[in-house]
């Protein structure tokens, strides 16, 4: 796969080198570095597919900001770099098509280029919706979201916005104006937030209205922010921005929470939620399911012996196994340790033991490959019971007695009671 690139265009060798060297350590990009505009204009000549370009605003050889014309005139996304910043200065780059721009003050300002950068990057896969009558701040707001590389949705009213968000569940956030015709900014928001939360989906209210307290009304009914027209591109562009890194902390928190850190499954606390939610459910449509113990034989000594890190490789390569030869309608756990559970939803018992039968053989197969050369084969033990039981304690504490006949009868079999 050829990595993306990234070129820096700025005078100053040593600070160039600075971000080509922090770059190259936090982000996945392969960096090209010129000193003049010539050298630039060189670079691009060859090769204009850079995902963004760093330019210093005045160059030994192109004093006037000349080198963000030409890089621009290559269709590619430029945020500008300057030693020196007034109304004047900042007045100018805003006029031209940049990204946004960075004063070269200190070590902070120079980590927030990488922090843009990674947002311009997940930007790219993020849908956010405009909904505002006037067609004038629609192109305006739309224009801004292009350069910040989102996928951009625009609505003229509420009525429009609800019709596409139904087409693209997976939009991330909804800047609304509050007064528009049909169905208004404050029942959208009231909408929207019948079938998302804000923690799923951010909305960020906008009004040129007068009226008394409309921003905390908005609030109050489910808006993450709200932002005055008129507003300039570098408050709302931050504003959008900080919303998008709320939900993806969030989101994060969540993962954190719910999944096992190594194996990427689910844990044992999200485990038990979903499970007996879904043990009442089946119980009451008389649905067939099976579940299943899986314990790694002999784990401990491969940890004695081989180490803790060739440990973790054997976890997380029998989570691969787990998840390639389960569907999306069944759920595998980590337990612990070497431990694993799996249930099978909507199963009869038959074709449930030839499937576990089936994993225990795939499982005996795998040969993994450790990072210091050595190959580890693994056989395991699995205990299977089906839902006849009356509740999902007893079902783990069957299958955990059948787990314990499989270890008793030799290791790497399949034993149900």
């Amino acid at each position: 796969m050829i990595r993306e690139k990234i070129l820096i265009v700025e005078d100053n060798k040593a600070l160039s080198k600075l971000i080509t060297k922090k770059m190259e350590s936090s982000l996945d990009f392969d960096i090209d570095a010129a000193y003049s505009f010539q050298e630039a204009q060189d670079l691009v000549e060859k090769s204009n597919d850079y995902f963004v370009a760093l330019l210093d605003l005045n160059l030994p050889d192109a004093p006037d900001g000349e080198v963000v014309d030409m890089i621009l005139s290559h269709k590619i996304p430029s945020i500008v770099l300057t030693g020196s910043m007034d109304q004047e200065i900042r007045e100018k780059i805003l006029k031209k098509d940049v990204i946004d721009y960075v004063y070269k003050g200190n070590i902070d300002d120079v980590n927030y280029i990488f922090t843009l950068i990674e947002r311009l990057h997940k930007n790219r896969d993020i849908k956010v919706m405009i909904v505002d009558d006037s067609m004038v701040t629609r192109s305006q707001i739309k224009s801004l979201l292009h350069h910040q590389m989102f996928k951009v949705l625009v609505a003229a009213h509420g009525e429009e916005a609800l019709a596409f968000l139904k087409d693209n569940p997976d939009t991330k956030l909804i800047l609304t104006d509050y007064l528009m015709p049909v169905i208004d900014g404050v029942e959208l928001t009231k909408e929207v937030r019948k079938h998302y939360s804000k923690n799923q989906l951010s909305i960020i209210a906008m009004t040129a209205s007068n009226q008394d307290l409309i921003s905390a009304k908005f609030l109050k009914i489910g808006a993450n922010d709200f932002i005055n027209k008129p507003f300039t591109r570098e408050e709302i562009a931050c504003r959008i921005n900080n919303s998008l890194d709320a939900l993806e902390y969030i989101a994060q928190i969540e993962d954190m929470a719910q999944n096992d850190f190594l194996s990427g499954l689910a844990n044992r606390r999200y485990f038990f939620d979903e499970m007996r939610e879904y043990f009442a459910e089946a119980k009451k449509k008389n649905e067939p399911f099976a579940l299943g113990l899986i314990d790694i034989d002999n784990f401990k000594q491969i940890n004695d012996t081989l180490g803790h890190r060739v440990g973790d490789t054997v976890i997380v390569e029998l989570a691969r196994v787990l998840k390639k030869h389960l569907t999306h309608e069944h759920f595998v756990a980590r337990f612990g340790g070497d431990e694993f559970c799996v249930v099978l939803k909507n199963s009869e018992q038959k074709k449930a033991l030839e499937f576990f039968i089936k994993l225990k053989s795939a499982i005996s197969g795998l040969h993994i490959k450790t990072k210091e050369a050595q190959k580890v084969s693994i056989t395991a033990s699995i205990g299977v019971t089906f839902n006849d039981l009356g509740s999902l304690d007893e079902m783990i504490n069957q299958a955990d007695q059948a787990l314990y006949i499989s270890k008793n009868n030799g290791k790497n079999r399949v034993e149900v009671a």
